[in-house]
């Protein structure tokens, strides 16, 4: 009997992690770039002695989905969308490099260029920060253009140009913080192939009514764990009753 309810209690545990999984896909349905996190529940026997006839469920990660998110246009100069493979490379909390697919950027009032998580965009070498300007621009190629205060359109000059980097996926990770970086922690090297469209966004590649049913199913599977511990449960109380009276 007790095997039997160790069974559906790990089971409901388990299923509660992956609605959380959910739960955090659907909080991020409108956050630009993001990546939708990937889950899989998978049986394991349960070792020890006896026969082996009961199963444990266990969630995994299984990283993170890599489909791309609907583009929308902005007219915005600082919105970016990667278009196709790639990544934007930007400096995390830690100091260490990370990348995104967020590319809603903006300035800080020091001119510092971050993402609207504040997180410093990286260009090649450094944190791009942007002088006082009429004007600023990013190219296809993630140069950044400004037009110096006060010289006119005529006065335009490249003075950066953004990180992007393509490493292969499996060779990428992502963190709790929705960052992703190497398994390694390597920097990955530019990739002067990876190409931007300005002036809009790439927004999250969550399937909203797929993870709704998705919750729906897991809520269902919880509620069957559930009964299976109040049967072992009432079967335990069923069987000290005839060892009583016995």
């Amino acid at each position: 009997m007790d095997r039997s309810l160790y069974v559906g209690m790990t089971g409901a545990a388990q299923i509660m992690q992956a609605q959380a999984v959910l739960a955090q896909n659907l909080a991020n349905v409108s956050t630009a770039g993001f990546r939708a996190d990937l889950h899989a529940i998978s049986g394991v026997p349960i070792a020890g002695p006896g026969f082996g006839t009961r199963i444990n469920a266990v969630t995994t990660t299984s990283g993170f989905s890599t489909e791309g998110g609907a583009i929308t246009q902005t007219g915005r100069t600082l919105d970016v969308a990667v278009m196709g493979a790639g990544w934007l490379a930007v400096q995390a909390k830690d100091g260490s490099e990370a990348y995104t697919r967020g590319g809603d950027l903006r300035l800080t009032p020091d001119g510092m260029l971050v993402t609207a998580a504040g997180l410093p965009v990286l260009g090649d070498s450094a944190p791009i920060t942007v002088p006082p300007a009429d004007s600023v621009a990013i190219g296809s190629d993630g140069t950044v253009t400004i037009v110096p205060q006060g010289t006119g359109a005529k006065g335009a000059s490249a003075i950066a140009r953004l990180k992007l980097v393509n490493p292969p996926e499996s060779q990428l990770v992502k963190g709790t913080d929705g960052l992703v970086r190497t398994k390694d922690g390597t920097p990955a090297p530019a990739d002067a192939a990876v190409q931007l469209q300005s002036g809009a966004l790439e927004g999250s590649n969550v399937n909203a009514p797929r993870a709704l049913v998705e919750m729906i199913e897991l809520a269902r599977l919880f509620d069957m764990q559930t009964r299976l511990m109040s049967s072992t449960d009432q079967n335990a109380a069923s069987a000290q009753k005839l060892l009583a009276a016995a």
